[in-house]
């Protein structure tokens, strides 16, 4: 009978061993470029959620109920901050009543932390249109601010789950070298194009474009927020034509039509510049894509 009890405790034992190396942790990302970098650096030892779709805005996701289950059964929470998910994530953490992820815990992971934003403003004008107060919040175009964030994630992670810490660091010393290689060759690609102007529809390139030193500082949009009008598109008309300005880019939730009238009238060619990756896409065959499609624009 001992024998039986001490074999039976010697397997619960093993099984209870063998589950814990198995567990893994339950990670929420609020968008897909904060989950690309999360799946680099956590791999098979996490499994993800990402609540905003790539084709979404990031600023008004449709924030469903099942979210704030996810939120609730998650063991980290993985924001960009600077306001970017205000208007949703709030009453989403509300709802999920996970204390873990309360902001200052470790499991509450603010990617803007560390980063540096641009276009801070001094003060406060709601009439400039839809700004943020902390900066702008489309950080993760740049890749050298990538890198930034994918430590804080890897170092979250490690404090959340010390067993697996050289794990994370391993994959972020990967990620880090990868990145490397594929920056000299972005910044060789875009090199012939410096100071060539871009037409966006929104503000969302300012880092993309001062990381490989672009000019894109010229909207579809009069002010952040606002939907292009007659006046200012005529008046983005006669600057395009003016400055021999050629490429316009439009992300999947902007109105392609209005890009496309634009560019009917300038010569220019509308490119499909997607904010996130897509749903099987890597951090850096994400911003590869977007080197790549505006490097094909300028030669057409």
């Amino acid at each position: 009978m001992k024998q039986n009890f001490s074999l039976l405790a010697c397997l619960i034992s093993v099984l209870a061993l063998t589950c814990a190396a198995q567990a893994k942790l339950n990670v929420v990302a609020t968008t897909p470029d904060l989950g690309a970098l999360a799946r680099e650096i956590g791999g098979d030892h996490i499994v993800l959620t990402i609540l905003a779709k790539p084709t979404e805005d990031p600023h008004f996701v449709d924030a469903k109920p099942s979210f704030i289950v996810k939120l609730n059964h998650a063991h980290a929470l993985i924001e960009g901050g600077a306001e970017l998910e205000l208007g949703w994530l709030t009453p989403l953490m509300e709802g999920s009543r996970n204390s873990k992820l309360e902001v200052g815990k470790t499991a509450h992971i603010t990617a803007v932390e560390g980063v540096g934003l641009m276009e801070v403003p001094s003060t406060l004008d709601r009439s400039k249109g839809d700004t943020h107060a902390a900066g702008n919040p489309h950080f993760l175009s740049d890749p050298v601010r990538g890198k930034i964030v994918a430590a804080h994630i890897c170092n979250s992670l490690s404090q959340l789950e010390p067993g697996a810490a050289e794990f994370f660091q391993a994959n972020l010393k990967k990620f880090n070298n990868e990145l490397d290689v594929k920056m000299a060759q972005w910044q060789a690609s875009l090199a012939p194009f410096r100071r060539v102007e871009v037409v966006s529809f929104h503000n969302s390139w300012p880092y993309f474009a001062e990381r490989f030193e672009l000019k894109m500082d010229l909207f579809l949009e009069p002010k952040p927020g606002i939907p292009p009008t007659p006046a200012h598109l005529a008046e983005v008309i006669t600057k395009m034509k003016t400055d021999k300005v050629r490429v316009i880019v439009v992300q999947p939730f902007q109105n392609r039509k209005t890009a496309e009238t634009v560019a009917a009238r300038t010569g220019a060619v509308v490119v499909d510049f997607p904010l996130f990756p897509n749903n099987d896409q890597s951090y850096l065959d994400w911003v590869d894509s977007l080197v790549k499609a505006l490097v094909i624009a300028f030669k057409k």
